[in-house]
């Protein structure tokens, strides 16, 4: 094969909440690197994965969903989302096969308009859970919301032989919209994002299991320290949660401190197989009152 039809870019996959943008994510790279939740505005940050094929190299950028903003934070998500989507070749929106088309699909459909440069590409996520006369009108729907340059159904959960192949075709495609490119990444790298970093989302992954209402917008994490000791291979890491009330303290910590124990021990697990050892985690709970709406502690937060 040649250089020259060696292909290389950037895929964005942009849905409404809870339509599985970071699993497809983390299920085509082959990697856990974007955490998942039920929560809407789970991903705050553009999250780099890199899928290596002979034919070619995909970046997906994955990034947080295009909302109507009610805070300071909503607002630079959304200004993030923007400035990605105006960059990447191709954008990807999901569609859950099980799930009828709604406003949200709608107005997220409409915001597409505005980034001409890229592709646009319709992929209808969670096929295990239609059966074929479901999945048919989903794909039927989505066909007459634009004229798409592709329509695939996939599962990124479904597992099996069926699953790998229809995740394969994805990839395939999606690199065929890729423009002519040399390699943008190393063969042996699947993500830029720095260990700490990944860390801070394994904790905030845990501690947004099972909390309501507004709290998941309320949480933060922040590593203060991070090393490895010398004498044996263990690392201690130093963490805090932040929150925007002391009456979110309750709810985090749990009785006799049961809830932020069971964060502990769920994030370490993921950590240990990140960084491959053993790992001491202490994790405080503090709280930067409005943090959402206050300039210089989103500044201090890494927002």
């Amino acid at each position: 094969m040649t250089t020259q039809q060696f292909r290389a870019g950037f895929v964005s996959f942009v849905g409404r909440p809870n339509v599985g943008k970071s699993t497809l994510t983390n299920a085509l790279v082959g990697e856990k690197i974007a955490i998942t939740s039920a929560k809407p505005q789970t991903t705050r940050r553009a999250i780099r994965g890199i899928v290596h094929r002979d034919q070619g190299q995909l970046i997906i950028v994955d990034t947080p969903g295009l909302h109507r903003p009610r805070t300071l934070l909503g607002e630079r998500l959304n200004n993030l989302v923007e400035s990605t989507l105006g960059d990447v070749d191709v954008i990807g929106m999901c569609f859950p096969a099980n799930e009828k088309i709604g406003p949200g699909d709608t107005f997220i459909n409409q915001q597409l308009d505005g980034f001409r440069r890229a592709k646009k590409v319709a992929i209808v996520t969670k096929t295990e859970l239609a059966d074929r006369e479901t999945l048919t009108a989903q794909l039927l729907a989505v066909q007459g919301l634009r004229e798409w340059d592709a329509i695939i159904p996939v599962s990124a959960l479904g597992g099996g032989a069926n699953g790998r192949e229809q995740l394969g075709s994805l990839t395939d495609l999606l690199i065929d919209l890729m423009p002519v490119s040399p390699e943008l990444y190393p063969k042996d790298i699947i993500t830029d994002e720095s260990v700490e970093d990944r860390i801070c989302e394994y904790i905030r992954e845990a501690a947004l299991e099972g909390v309501r209402d507004e709290l998941p917008h309320s949480i933060a994490v922040t590593i203060d320290e991070m090393s490895k000791r010398e004498d044996q291979e263990l690392t201690d890491i130093h963490a805090n949660i932040w929150l925007e009330r002391d009456s979110q303290k309750g709810i985090i910590i749990g009785p006799k401190g049961s809830r932020l124990k069971a964060v502990g021990q769920t994030s370490r697990m993921e950590i240990e197989r990140l960084i491959g050892h053993k790992v001491f985690l202490s994790i405080r709970v503090k709280v930067a009152p409005d943090w959402q709406r206050d300039p210089k502690q989103l500044g201090k937060l890494g927002f």
